[in-house]
Formats: structure tokens, C-alpha cells, sequence
């Protein structure tokens, strides 16, 4: 499958965002999907998941009750729901999708589509 992310940009601390990633080339609710982010510097770490029929959702601890993703199966696309945002939480996010479980683990998947920067001022 295809994974284009968009909706990332700037904005103040305290601020809120809403990310979007259309998954194409293939039948979207065979997919669990997932949110990751690389922050300058660092590797790529999961944020959240959500199960092929969005019933049950994940969340890295330091994300959870910040951060909500979500998913529209009628519109091939998943969210990532960014609330008081705070400068750590620059980085680019990318999604991932997986037909057997919910992504958790960046190093199991070789390729990522398009990222899209977040940069929180302070």
C-alpha cells in the first residue's frame, strides 16, 4: 500500500494540529494502522494504533490523553488528533500499515511513505 501524510505544520505550544494519511493500493479496513514519529536526532518511535475496524486504540505512554488517533474507512484515511502540543513534540510523523496486527515496532517495516513535519514553538 500507499501512505501519504499531510496536515503537519507550525504552531505554538499549547496549540493543536490534526494529521491525515490516505492509504491506497489496497482494501483499507484489511489494515490495522499506526502513527510514528522521528524527532531531530532520534529514531523513529511508535505513537499510536488503531485495529482494522477502529474498535480498540493504542497509544505510547507519552502520548495517551494528548494525542487521539482515529480512522475513516469510507475515506481511506486515518488521523492523528494533536492536542497541547509542546515543543518535544516536533518531529516528522509518518503512518504505517499492517494487515496482521497493529504497528508498534518501526524496525519491523522497511518502507514508509511521505512524513509530515510538526514544529511546536515554545
Amino acid at each position: 500500500v500507499q501512505l501519504q501524510a499531510s496536515g503537519g505544520g507550525w504552531v505554538q505550544s499549547g496549540g493543536s494540529l490534526r494529521l491525515s494519511c490516505v492509504v491506497s493500493g489496497g482494501t483499507f479496513s484489511d489494515y490495522a494502522l499506526g502513527w510514528f514519529r522521528r524527532a531531530p536526532g532520534k529514531d523513529r518511535e511508535f505513537v499510536a494504533a488503531i485495529s482494522k475496524a477502529g474498535d480498540n486504540t493504542y497509544y505510547a505512554h507519552a502520548w495517551k490523553g494528548r494525542f487521539t488517533i482515529s480512522r475513516d474507512n469510507a475515506k481511506n484515511t486515518v488521523y492523528l488528533q494533536m492536542s497541547n502540543l509542546e515543543p518535544e513534540d516536533t518531529a516528522e510523523y509518518y503512518c504505517q500499515a499492517d494487515r496482521d496486527k497493529a504497528p508498534f515496532h518501526h524496525w519491523e517495516y522497511g518502507s514508509w511513505g511521505q512524513g509530515t513535519l510538526v514544529t511546536v514553538s515554545s
